[in-house]
């Protein structure tokens, strides 16, 4: 019968190579690199969706502002209600430069960070 703390040196070979594939300082460097790199991809990618999030809502608000200004200044003539649907176009145009800004930015960030 083999002695069973003898361990055949063809698997501790196997175990060393392994070892340092993965574990030498230049593959961890690497490896981290790009783990960096995709966390920073990811947060970047959640600003934007949040910034196209921020979009939705405003473009929900002021559609429904300015169809109640409408029917308001059809119902009554008030000029007072086209000012509100002008000022409703303005939160929209307002969060479509948020979100450019946001977009350029995001990819500004994602373009200058070292990939590995």
């Amino acid at each position: 019968m083999t002695d069973p703390t003898n361990v055949n040196p063809q698997i501790l070979d196997s175990i060393n190579a392994t070892q340092q594939a993965v574990l030498s300082p230049p593959v961890v460097k690497t490896s981290g690199a790009g783990k960096a790199y995709h966390s920073v991809a990811q947060s970047t990618a959640f600003a934007v969706q949040d910034a196209v999030d921020q979009m939705r809502n405003l473009n929900t608000i002021s559609t429904t502002a300015i169809g109640v200004a409408m029917s308001q200044f059809l119902a009554t003539g008030d000029p007072q209600y086209m000012d509100a649907i002008q000022q409703a176009q303005k939160v929209v145009e307002a969060g479509a430069e948020n979100l450019k800004t946001i977009g350029q930015n995001a990819a500004s960030v994602l373009k200058e960070f070292p990939s590995g």
